[in-house]
């Protein structure tokens, strides 16, 4: 028996069915994740905007929404508006500092480019500040926004994408 020293991920796009599944990795990277950052009712205000699934399921579907799967099944997701501005990257707790993130933001920034995005943004958590800025992201502007009753702080990041990332 042969043990990998990195697992093997897969990209496939979204699909509705997905929905719960992807909720619930959102959910639990919001919990375990960002704890050290976000207090429990910044936390439990952040992840009710999954509560509604069917219209979780609308808001990926209507971007381009990509799937990080491990064995088949969904590890992380990510999506992107408007052919330039990341609005989701989540990871599941499990799955963390696997690449899985690493390779779903990469592959966002060739199908951005290839679709004529000059730069990619994203308004990112205090959490994942560093995981953009060791991807090439530099911070622009700090943001607070109210959600559920409750203030959260984030920072507006972004990244000059290559000219030849786009051929």
């Amino acid at each position: 028996m042969m043990a990998r020293a990195h697992p093997e991920f897969a990209l496939r796009p979204f699909l509705p069915a997905d929905a719960p599944q992807l909720a619930e990795i959102f959910r639990a990277s919001i919990e375990e994740l960002t704890a050290e950052d976000y207090g429990e009712g910044q936390r439990r205000a952040w992840a009710s905007a999954v509560d509604d699934e069917a219209a979780f399921a609308q808001r990926l579907g209507r971007q381009l929404t990509l799937i990080a799967t491990m064995n088949g099944s969904p590890v992380a997701f990510a999506s992107l508006v408007n052919n330039d501005t990341i609005d989701m990257l989540y990871v599941h707790p499990a799955a963390i500092e696997m690449g899985a993130g690493s390779m779903l933001l990469d592959a966002l920034g060739k199908l951005a480019a290839a679709r004529g995005a000059k730069s990619l943004t994203a308004d990112v958590s205090d959490s994942a500040i560093e995981f953009f800025r060791k991807r090439g992201f530099a911070p622009q502007q700090r943001n607070t926004i109210r959600l559920g009753g409750e203030w959260l702080a984030n920072t507006t990041m972004d990244k000059k994408l290559a000219k030849e990332a786009a051929a």
